[in-house]
């Protein structure tokens, strides 16, 4: 993330910082609260061991993004793919998207993160380069809805809407923080 550096965005974001590691660990106690009070959520060792890891993951991916650069634009955009790119995850382990969660359909929602991991690599992580691939994100996206209708299997308008919108909104926060950015190298 070199040249997404404003200034200090180490320790000043440290509130912050707690409150994400702090949503994390609530997050990953309501499984067990509700294993109190319903017969509905069971999780064992491994869901939770997994569900952890999945947080530990999305809040470290967070974490670096918020050391690497003082840029709220940035830091939102961040935020928003690794929130959208979590509940994909999630729902697809949990229920899955396509059918159930063992509808070997559902892998094709690992090649929409495929694309926006790639893609960020490629862009080398810098904002204008990241809104790129939040958009080709959104494309594949929803490539796997319309490829799911014309297999015949279900359909998944709303919800694949609702992850393009995250996307794209992911995409809008790394352009606003690209122009940024080029509006501080450009002041004197």
């Amino acid at each position: 993330m070199a040249g997404t550096t404003d200034s200090g965005g180490g320790r000043r974001g440290s509130p912050w910082r707690m409150a994400v590691w702090g949503a994390a660990a609530l997050v990953l106690l309501l499984p067990l609260v509700a294993m109190q009070f319903t017969g509905e959520v069971a999780w064992d060792l491994a869901d939770f061991v997994i569900f952890g890891a999945m947080l530990v993951g999305a809040c470290g991916t967070y974490e670096l993004a918020a050391r690497a650069t003082g840029n709220k634009a940035y830091r939102a955009a961040v935020g928003v793919a690794v929130a959208a790119a979590f509940v994909l995850v999630w729902m697809n382990l949990a229920v899955g998207i396509i059918g159930n969660e063992e509808n070997p359909a559902n892998l094709m929602y690992g090649g929409v993160l495929a694309v926006g991991i790639i893609g960020a690599v490629i862009a080398r992580f810098q904002p204008h380069g990241m809104g790129r691939a939040m958009v080709a994100t959104a494309l594949a996206q929803a490539l796997v809805a319309v490829i799911a209708l014309v297999a015949g299997l279900g359909h998944t308008f709303m919800l694949t809407g609702l992850f393009v919108a995250l996307w794209l909104t992911s995409a809008r926060l790394f352009w606003r923080a690209a122009r940024e950015q080029a509006h501080a190298v450009a002041a004197p």
